[in-house]
């Protein structure tokens, strides 16, 4: 087997409208469908970024926390492209949003930083 690409990531959210929230209108994600699954108690939001189907975020009642900082071991951060850092670092520290550092990739020399979600999950913006 060949993967041909990565089809989409899962994001189990704590307070949907919050996420929905911070996924479209903080990040500009735009929303393709958005799903409630009455016997679930649960939304499934499927995002686009770029055009391109790439999240879908979901919300479960009583669902568990999940350790991310620091380093634990599973996936590490979501990584978004952005044109301009600065500019992209100005917009998030507007709506409040922690931004740390700007960092250097040290094989690309690309500029990067971190920040995290309503639910803490580190997210990454990338340089193009």
């Amino acid at each position: 087997m060949k993967v041909k690409k990565i089809h989409h990531v899962a994001i189990i959210c704590s307070d949907y409208e919050k996420s929905k929230n911070f996924y479209v209108n903080i990040l500009g994600c735009d929303i393709k469908q958005e799903t409630y699954r009455a016997e679930r108690k649960s939304y499934k939001l499927d995002l686009m970024v770029g055009g391109v189907y790439q999240l879908e975020l979901f919300s479960f009642p009583d669902s568990p926390f999940r350790k991310s900082y620091p380093e634990a071991r599973g996936l590490r951060h979501l990584a978004f492209e952005v044109d301009d850092i600065h500019q992209a670092i100005e917009e998030l520290e507007r709506e409040n949003i922690l931004v740390e550092p700007i960092r250097v990739d040290d094989i690309t020399g690309k500029r990067f930083a971190f920040f995290c979600d309503p639910d803490d999950l580190p997210l990454e913006i990338y340089e193009r």
